[in-house]
């Protein structure tokens, strides 16, 4: 029989981190301002809680990041401007971002890594559970992860990551979980957690991607986790405890994701991401895609 567990309405987006692999682009600009197409990163990030029915969002952000206020805030000047030329389709997509979502905003002192991100949330999220949401990962809006996670932590408690089966030489790049399997297909039971282990070390191949639906008894944990891989507070580690003990704060369970995720915390998937979300737009699509082919057609023929 199903349980009934408080309802989340409250995200968090970690976004204190420097973007060194995209340097010197992230010198002075956030890497979660980068354009994916037209729009920056984050804001597809925002979009996806929103549409799981998330519209508090605390963004955990450090120096140089104010830029990310300012986008999900109004621009009056510019508005105005728009306004005066009866650009009414650009007002429109200005305006968006600064009414998806009640935003919030804590600075993340020293960049202890992302549990101690977490960690800074506790004072907004309280006693109710909440989802976590990284920059790096874009989930297409059609294959909605984000709303599974929640029906799982709704019916079982406790907190739930999202899984991906990666190639055995890439999951030393993620955590990795050792799985049980459940009556749903898509869900699993934790036993334990690794982060970024060797390939002989890893339990499975089983990545932990860059969303979480977390029981606020993680804050406790978190705040008695010693810094682990790096020399950072790990989350990996701290929800490892709660894998293997359930009395500090109900089961891990996991959602196996096979749908389409966009990685722009790599330049080589940045770009790849931007490519396939272009292809797909209507007002892009068509003639991309055949500029597309063409460049494709002649690079082949030139090699």
């Amino acid at each position: 029989m199903s349980q009934s567990h408080p309802r989340i309405s409250k995200a968090v987006i970690p976004a204190a981190g420097l973007g060194t692999r995209f340097l010197p682009a992230t010198k002075a600009t956030p890497k979660e301002m980068l354009p994916v197409v037209d729009k920056p990163a984050i804001q597809y990030v925002v979009e996806e809680a929103v549409a799981a029915g998330l519209d508090d969002v605390l963004m955990v952000t450090g120096r140089n990041k104010r830029p990310l206020e300012d986008h999900f805030d109004r621009n009056y000047e510019l508005e105005s401007a728009l306004e005066k030329k009866g650009d009414g389709e650009r007002l429109a997509k200005v305006q968006e971002s600064s009414d998806l979502a009640t935003m919030h905003y804590v600075r993340q002192g020293d960049p202890k890594g992302l549990g101690h991100a977490v960690l800074c949330a506790a004072p907004h999220v309280g006693d109710e559970p909440f989802a976590v949401l990284l920059g790096d990962d874009l989930i297409d809006p059609r294959d909605p992860l984000l709303q599974r996670m929640i029906e799982v932590q709704q019916e079982h408690g406790g907190s739930v990551v999202a899984l991906m089966e990666v190639a055995p030489e890439q999951i030393h790049l993620y955590g990795s979980a050792a799985i049980e399997a459940t009556t749903d297909a898509d869900v699993v039971r934790l036993s334990g957690l690794v982060e970024k282990p060797s390939r002989e070390e890893a339990p499975s191949h089983y990545a932990i991607i860059g969303r979480y639906v977390l029981d606020p008894a993680v804050f406790d944990v978190l705040s008695k986790t010693e810094p682990g891989r790096g020399g950072e507070i790990q989350l990996t580690d701290a929800l490892q405890q709660l894998a293997t003990d359930a009395t500090l704060g109900g089961p891990v369970h996991g959602v196996i994701f096979q749908g389409r995720r966009y990685d722009t915390g790599d330049r080589g998937d940045y770009l790849r991401a931007i490519v396939r979300l272009a292809c797909e737009r209507e007002d892009l699509g068509p003639d991309f895609r055949t500029w597309l082919q063409r460049f494709v057609t002649e690079e082949m023929q030139q090699r």
